[in-house]
């Protein structure tokens, strides 16, 4: 079996990030939180992941700066890592919107665990 699959979680609010760190524990995934688009990237220089959950409005940096940024690194594995947009106001964008941006999929607010657990396995498995 793959070893514990790792995903950083973009998010500025507590009770989201506990919430998703209890649902992605049932499927044994390893989870990590950053408030704000400055630690993404701190946290993304120092770790490896498999995986990123990224809200559009962070203070700080927001999501979609901090998905431009990870998408110019020059390591050629984390800058082509799997990221999902999580976003409030996903109806202000297109897929297509969120495909510019560098994300790899969107889950709309407030989540749906199930949705979320579902657009995870689909680029970690």
């Amino acid at each position: 079996m793959s070893s514990e699959k790792k995903i950083l979680v973009g998010e500025d609010s507590s009770i989201i990030i506990n919430l998703t760190k209890n649902v992605l524990a049932f499927e044994n995934y390893q989870m990590k939180a950053a408030r704000n688009g400055k630690q993404v990237l701190e946290m993304l220089a120092n770790e490896d992941f498999d995986l990123i959950l990224m809200d559009i409005t962070m203070p700080i940096m927001d999501g979609v700066q901090c998905t431009l940024e990870i998408r110019n690194l020059a390591d050629p594995v984390k800058s082509k890592l799997p990221i999902i947009a999580i976003s409030g106001n996903a109806a202000n964008y297109t897929p297509e919107d969120f495909r510019k941006f560098g994300f790899n999929d969107f889950i709309q607010k407030p989540l749906d665990y199930d949705v979320v657990l579902a657009t995870v396995k689909k680029f970690l498995s």
